[in-house]
């Protein structure tokens, strides 16, 4: 049986490398995999995942508007599919979700997002919320705050290094963000005194 599953983590723990690790995977073995990303990332244009470490594949945009039922029953009218792989799955609608579950459900292929949980003001994600709700297998990637502890919140710097407070949810500017774990977050947020 085909599932959903939905890896996430805070920034900067390697969840496109993960993807593309597992994507090879599939392919070195004779197998036809899909990749998906959002539009919104960086604003890019060429349809690439890419991982800091340098490694990159070929990927569909996806935008708030298309409906990915349909647009992976396009694609497996021309072949077969054996996986598909979402990045940047925090950007999804509730929906669009919805409709990789139906993937799974009612085309028998296996979907496997991966994506951020939280935003820098500690709040869900649309698509993040809707996959931790209904996908079949949840998986949380780790990485580390810089007191070495887990690192499950993360905070948007502005241009003097302090941290953002508010703003839009998705920022398609040049941006740095800093995984934190959630008592240095609330300090750097100014939430709770630092001590």
């Amino acid at each position: 049986m085909a599932k959903l599953y939905f890896s996430y983590a805070a920034m900067n723990a390697g969840k496109s490398t993960i993807l593309l690790q597992a994507a090879h995977n599939y392919r070195e073995r004779g197998m036809d995999v899909l990749l998906l990303t959002s539009e919104l990332y960086g604003g890019t244009e060429d349809g690439h995942i890419s991982s800091r470490i340098g490694i990159s594949s070929e990927a569909t945009l996806y935008s708030d508007k298309v409906d990915l039922f349909a647009l992976i029953q396009e694609v497996m009218a021309k072949g077969r599919l054996d996986a598909i792989f979402v990045d940047e799955a925090q950007f999804l609608t509730k929906a669009q979700v919805w409709q990789l579950a139906r993937v799974t459900d009612y085309l028998h292929v296996p979907v496997l997002a991966y994506g951020l949980r939280t935003d820098f003001r500690g709040e869900l994600f649309e698509g993040s919320a809707a996959l931790l709700a209904i996908a079949d297998n949840l998986r949380e990637i780790r990485t580390i705050c810089e007191c070495g502890s887990k690192a499950t919140m993360v905070v948007r710097l502005g241009p003097d290094g302090k941290a953002l407070t508010e703003g839009d949810q998705v920022s398609i500017e040049k941006t740095t963000y800093l995984s934190l774990c959630r008592r240095h977050w609330e300090e750097r947020m100014g939430r709770f005194p630092a001590g």
